[in-house]
This record gives C-alpha cells, structure tokens and sequence, in this order.
C-alpha cells in the first residue's frame, strides 16, 4: 500500500497542468472511439495510441486493446519501451 507521502507526491504530479491536458485527451480518444461504435463502457478495453502521444487522437492513431496489452511492454535496460511505435 502507498504512503502518504507516496500519494501526495502522485496527487500533486496528477494536478500538473500538462498531465491534465494528456488526461484530458484520453478521456476525449475514448469518448470519440465510443461515438465511433468500436468501444463500449464497461467492456475492459484500453484505447491504444499507436505512435504514443495521447495529444494525436487522429482516427489513424487510435486502436483498441486489452489493458494487459496496451499497459505492459518489454523495456530496454534504460526502461524505454523497445519498440516505441507499437
């Protein structure tokens, strides 16, 4: 379980004004792929952004996946991704 510092540290890193802005535009890539009919509430999908910034809600950019897939991926020692385009 987190502490308390823990948890202010991740509020306070939450609250930034560009980490608001790249939340903002994933609430509004899901909203657009539940418009779209290709994502559901409730249906444990995560919509993936194919090229990583969640700024480019492009429908070219955008794909459903599990939440397994979409939030685990093999890191290089430095721990980037290994293949940042997938």
């Amino acid at each position: 379980m987190a502490t308390k510092a823990r948890q202010l540290a991740q509020a306070k890193y939450n609250s930034k004004p560009e980490q608001v802005e790249r939340r903002t535009a994933r609430n509004a890539a899901r909203r657009e792929m539940i418009a779209a009919g290709k994502a559901h509430k409730g249906d444990g999908k995560d919509v993936d952004h194919k090229n990583g910034n969640p700024k480019d809600n492009s429908p070219s950019n955008l794909k459903l996946k599990t939440k397994h897939e979409n939030r685990s991926y093999a890191r290089t020692a430095g721990a980037h991704k290994k293949n940042p385009k997938s």
